[in-house]
C-alpha cells in the first residue's frame, strides 16, 4: 500500500474519532480527552505505518510497532487516568472562558486540527522502517535502547508529579521533587528523546529526513507552540509567584542542576 493512501486512511479514521470525541467533550465540558485520543491515535496511526508499508527488515518493522504501540498506550492511559480523576485541564478552562459562544467550533477545529497532527507525527515511525538495511543492526539497538531510556525516564516523572498532587498538603505548590528539581517539565524532556528513537533506527533510509523533522517538530511543538508556553501560563495563573520563582531557578526544558542565583534565559 503506498505512503499516501495509508496516510489518507489513516487521517479518515483519526478524523472521525475526533469528531465522536469533540461532542462528548461538548455534552461533559472535558476537552481533555482530546490529548488521550492524540496519543492514542499517533500510536496507532505508528502500528499501521510501521506493519503495512514495504521494507527490506520484517523485525524492524515489528520492532517499530511494538515502540509505537507501547508509547501510545502507555500516554494515552496515564492520561486517562489522570483525566478522570481531576477536573478539566485549566487551559481549556481558560480557553471556554475566553471565547464565549464561540468555543464549540474552534473546539472543533482543534480536535480535527490533532487528527492531522497524529498523522504527520506518525510519519517518522513509516520512515524508521524504510531503512535499507536487512535485519537488526546497532542503529536500531541503539534506537531501541533510546526508546527504553526515554520511556521510563517520562513514567517516573508521571509518576512523582501524580504523587505530588495527589497530597493536599501540596495544593497551591510547586512540585520540585525528584526529577522536577532539575527540569519545569522532565516530562516533555523525555517524551522529546523518544522522537530520537526513530532518528536512529531511520539511519540508512532515504527518508531519513523525515525522523529528524518529526524529531525537530516535536522539539518546536513541546517548547514554543502548545506545551511549555500554555503550561507555563496556567502555572503562573495558579501559583502566581512561587512559579516565577520556579522559573528562575529551573531550566524550563533540559535537565540540570537547579542555580537560585540563576536569571530567567531561554532554555
Amino acid at each position: 500500500m503506498s505512503l499516501a493512501t495509508m496516510a489518507l486512511v489513516g487521517w479518515g479514521v483519526i478524523a472521525a474519532l475526533m469528531a465522536v470525541l469533540w461532542y462528548v467533550q461538548y455534552r461533559r465540558r472535558n476537552a481533555g480527552i482530546v490529548d488521550i485520543a492524540w496519543a492514542f491515535g499517533t500510536g496507532l496511526l505508528g502500528v499501521y505505518f510501521a506493519l503495512g508499508s514495504s521494507s527490506v527488515s520484517p523485525e524492524r518493522q515489528v520492532m517499530v510497532a511494538l515502540m509505537a504501540g507501547l508509547w501510545g498506550l502507555r500516554l494515552a492511559g496515564f492520561l486517562a487516568v489522570r483525566i478522570a480523576s481531576e477536573r478539566e485541564d485549566g487551559r481549556y478552562r481558560y480557553l471556554r472562558e475566553l471565547l464565549g459562544a464561540r468555543v464549540q467550533p474552534a473546539m472543533f477545529g482543534f480536535f480535527q486540527l490533532q487528527a492531522v497532527w497524529a498523522v504527520l507525527f506518525a510519519m517518522p515511525m513509516w520512515a524508521a522502517v524504510q531503512s535499507e538495511r536487512a535485519g537488526l543492526g546497532w542503529p536500531d539497538l541503539l534506537g531501541a535502547g533510546l526508546w527504553l531510556g526515554a520511556m521510563i525516564g517520562e513514567a517516573i516523572a508521571d509518576r512523582q508529579l501524580a504523587r505530588f498532587r495527589a497530597d493536599p498538603a501540596n495544593r497551591g505548590k510547586v512540585c520540585q521533587a525528584g526529577l522536577w528539581r532539575y527540569s519545569r517539565h522532565p516530562n516533555y524532556f523525555f517524551e522529546w528523546l523518544h522522537w530520537w528513537a526513530y532518528v536512529f533506527i531511520g539511519l540508512g533510509s532515504g527518508w531519513w529526513w523525515v525522523t529528524v523533522a518529526g524529531m525537530l517538530g516535536m522539539y518546536v511543538f513541546i517548547t514554543r507552540v502548545t506545551g511549555i508556553p500554555y503550561t507555563e501560563k496556567q502555572a503562573i495563573r495558579s501559583r502566581g509567584d512561587a512559579y516565577r520563582e520556579y522559573q528562575r531557578t529551573t531550566s524550563a526544558f533540559f535537565p540540570r542542576p537547579p542555580n537560585r542565583q540563576r536569571q530567567e534565559q531561554p532554555s
